[in-house]
């Protein structure tokens, strides 16, 4: 019997690599993106392409707006996305973290795992990059799934949820070897926190830095579609 897995897909580099290992690992899975008010929407057409290339059984796109809140430079366009500012090894909430995002992801990811029967979901969360993000951290990750186990029909039906996490503890150079090792077409993807219209990156927000430099350390070319003016030329 094949299992069944609901991976969080925001069409991003990380996540990518996490849906590609998923089906590597025999799962049928379920792509689950979501238009939450971003000012990066274009990763959305990027999880697309991503999730049709890959193989997803399906591929759902979840609608909410956080934007009506804000409190993040990715939902509130008066706050500036930092530039030219590494986020990796920071113990420092960045602007760009969005309060109680995964939380709110992975409980609806759950929701849909209820529904098709999936106990197994995948995210590609990483305390290595991005460990000034709470969400990102594996303490938040296990009470997820003790509350997951416990406010769902696991409880009366004796199973337990399983959260994957397996880019947690690895650099960019990793993934992108990784990856590439289970077939991602990083060319399909939109990492950027600030891309123009046209999905070109900006080449300078810490994601940008990120996986350019992620690129670099795995001597593959950087398929990325930079604005003119993102790389520095």
């Amino acid at each position: 019997m094949v299992k069944k897995a609901i991976v969080l897909l925001s069409g991003g580099l990380d996540s990518a690599t996490c849906l590609a290992l998923a089906k590597r690992r025999g799962f049928e899975v379920y792509a689950l993106s979501f238009d939450y008010g971003q000012r990066h929407r274009c990763e959305l057409e990027a999880a697309h392409r991503v999730a049709e290339a890959l193989g997803a059984t399906a591929h759902r796109i979840f609608n909410m707006d956080l934007s009506q809140w804000g409190g993040s430079a990715l939902t509130d366009r008066s706050i500036d996305v930092p530039v030219d500012e590494a986020a990796e090894g920071s113990d420092t909430i960045p602007v760009t973290y969005v309060p109680a995002r995964n939380l709110v992801f992975l409980s609806l990811a759950a929701a849909w795992g209820e529904v098709l029967g999936a106990h197994d979901l995948f995210i590609g969360v990483n305390n290595v990059d991005y460990s000034g993000y709470p969400d990102c951290r594996p303490k938040f990750i296990e009470a997820f799934i003790a509350a997951a186990d416990a406010g769902t029909r696991a409880v009366d039906e004796k199973w337990h949820w399983r959260v994957h996490t397996p880019l947690q503890n690895l650099g960019k150079k990793e993934i992108i070897e990784l990856g590439i090792s289970a077939g991602v077409d990083y060319s399909l993807t939109v990492s950027c926190y600030d891309p123009d219209p046209t999905g070109a990156a900006c080449g300078h927000c810490a994601s940008c830095l990120l996986r350019r430099a992620g690129f670099a350390a795995a001597g593959v070319p950087d398929p990325t579609r930079y604005r003119a003016q993102g790389r520095g030329e």
